[in-house]
């Protein structure tokens, strides 16, 4: 970032990012705001140059907050849409203005965003499906009876992930290997404790299931607190999770959960902050900097940068999550889980 200090010192107006809520994964106000102001500051932006607010789950005070960029001189909006229908409403009314818009992490269905930067969510769920069926092989689970617990049906990321983990669960399905008990999305990724309503309620129907493909670490949590209130011990359910939450984390130490996926925000608030400074100095970005293309359901496919997520166990904790400093190791190692962090390599 430091290397586009002279990028940014040709732009014009301001960066508006513009995040979606504080509830359903705490990265938000956790990961990506303070690595987007790092990456702005580092490429010599001051703090009135650029914006960074959080619609807390509301559609209309996102569409207010962008509203607002716009009318403030905003050039450039990196918008985490809360959904499509606000996402391109909001992308439209950009358009109108002349204001570019980078949709940053989702991707806004029906929008006319320039670009998009995300991880390769598809691959994401991919390793959330691997994951599942090296877990259940790994912990011996005989007979497994599948729940599928699907992130929110108005996030266009879950449905990539369900497209990536179900190509490698399907065919299992068709084979009997595996068993498929249901699925379902869950409604604002369990923001408010859906996901452990459908999951007590599955497994009251269906004490057999024993796995769950969780699409996050906070409905992977959830199913975890129903399983400890029922004393199920460590390793007789199968679950996975992704954002390498404190939480999740901890869970795949002590056994309730087979893993989670790493995603290195920081690379995906360099790359999007870097595309808004070229876009800011009406420059095109350098075509390296561009590696895919991703559908919004127009005419046109979307200018795409798909980063690489990571599938972490104990085993790979230190040299990712760690490593990067996503996480502290005195965090995640304290109290009871400092047994199982020695045991893994992982020094406080």
């Amino acid at each position: 970032m430091s290397g586009l200090t002279s990028l940014a010192s040709q732009g014009k107006g301001t960066i508006a990012v513009l995040l979606p809520d504080t509830a359903s994964s705490t990265r938000y106000t956790q990961f990506d705001e303070p690595y987007l102001k790092k990456a702005f500051q580092t490429a010599g932006l001051s703090a009135s140059q650029y914006s960074i607010v959080n619609a807390s789950g509301s559609d209309q005070s996102q569409l207010t907050q962008a509203e607002q960029a716009i009318t403030n001189g905003a050039s450039v909006i990196l918008l985490d849409g809360l959904d499509s229908g606000v996402g391109s409403t909001i992308e439209a009314k950009a358009k109108a203005a002349g204001v570019k818009v980078i949709d940053y992490d989702r991707l806004s269905l029906g929008g006319s965003a320039a670009y998009y930067v995300s991880f390769d969510n598809v691959k994401v769920g991919q390793l959330q499906g691997a994951g599942l069926v090296s877990c259940i092989a790994r912990w011996g689970i005989k007979s497994p009876q599948v729940l599928e617990m699907d992130g929110a049906s108005t996030d266009n990321n879950a449905t990539l992930f369900a497209q990536g983990y179900n190509s490698v669960l399907t065919p299992l399905f068709a084979t009997k290997a595996l068993t498929k008990v249901a699925e379902s999305p869950i409604a604002n990724w369990g923001a408010n404790g859906e996901g452990q309503t459908y999951f007590q309620q599955q497994f009251t129907a269906h004490p057999n299931i024993n796995a769950v493909l969780t699409a996050n670490d906070n409905l992977g949590g959830q199913v975890v607190t129903v399983l400890k209130a029922q004393k199920i011990p460590a390793k007789k359910v199968a679950t996975t999770g992704q954002d390498a939450s404190t939480t999740g984390l901890q869970n795949v130490l002590a056994g309730y959960q087979c893993m989670t996926v790493y995603k290195p925000i920081y690379q995906e608030a360099q790359a999007s902050a870097a595309l808004a400074l070229y876009l800011r100095a009406s420059q095109s970005p350098p075509k390296a900097l561009i590696n895919g293309a991703s559908n919004n359901k127009t005419a046109t496919a979307v200018p795409s940068i798909l980063l690489t997520p990571i599938s972490v166990i104990p085993s790979n904790m230190s040299s990712t999550v760690i490593k990067d400093g996503f996480v502290s190791a005195s965090t995640l190692c304290a109290g009871a889980y400092a047994a199982a962090c020695t045991a893994n390599g992982i020094n406080p």
